[in-house]
């Protein structure tokens, strides 16, 4: 099925799907002083999609690929102030449930980052289908949601001088995978 097909497929297809390192991303974006969204990214590093009656999604990034693209900010956020690379170098979630709300795909599972899994719910779409230029059959998924960083011992922050603190708790994390039928 194309993406451009006029009947609307909302669920994700039968079978197992291996997410494509190479056109997958995680995002997150947070504010700086309250003044400026900075954003940064990551590359998923393995992670597998199952569709059909009991869908399911798990998925891991690798902390030291995290960045913002500004070196002394992302060295800072692989150190123990932040996501502490070197003894917890990856992130990952494994959902518990996938199902339908409306046209909206919904993923309830746990998040683990620094060691602690806590529960979530991404909310997105299931974005199509389409064959590629070599005959692998993919899917497009995309998920977002906002999470309180403190809730994973992401604490650290700096008080500003007028009051208020340099970083707010609240993060959004989005999500965009694209996988390929295994065979």
């Amino acid at each position: 099925m194309s993406i451009l097909s006029e009947a609307a497929v909302t669920s994700i297809p039968a079978g197992n799907w291996s997410i494509d390192p190479a056109h997958s991303t995680v995002e997150f974006k947070i504010k700086h002083l309250g003044l400026a969204t900075v954003k940064g990214r990551a590359p998923v590093l393995s992670g597998t999609i199952v569709g059909g009656k009991q869908p399911s999604i798990v998925g891991r990034v690798d902390v030291a690929s995290l960045t913002t693209f500004e070196d002394t900010r992302d060295e800072h956020l692989r150190s123990p102030d932040f996501f502490d690379a070197s003894r917890h170098p990856e992130l990952s979630f494994e959902s518990t449930d996938v199902y339908q709300d409306g046209d909206e795909l919904v993923a309830s599972g746990l998040l683990t980052i620094k060691g602690a899994s806590k529960p979530v719910i991404l909310r997105g779409s299931f974005v199509g289908s389409e064959t590629d230029p070599w005959g692998n059959e993919r899917i497009g998924v995309d998920f977002e949601t906002t999470i309180d960083r403190t809730d994973w011992g992401l604490t650290w922050n700096a008080p500003l001088p007028g009051g208020g603190f340099l970083l707010p708790d609240t993060v959004t994390l989005a999500a965009s995978f694209s996988a390929v039928k295994a065979s």
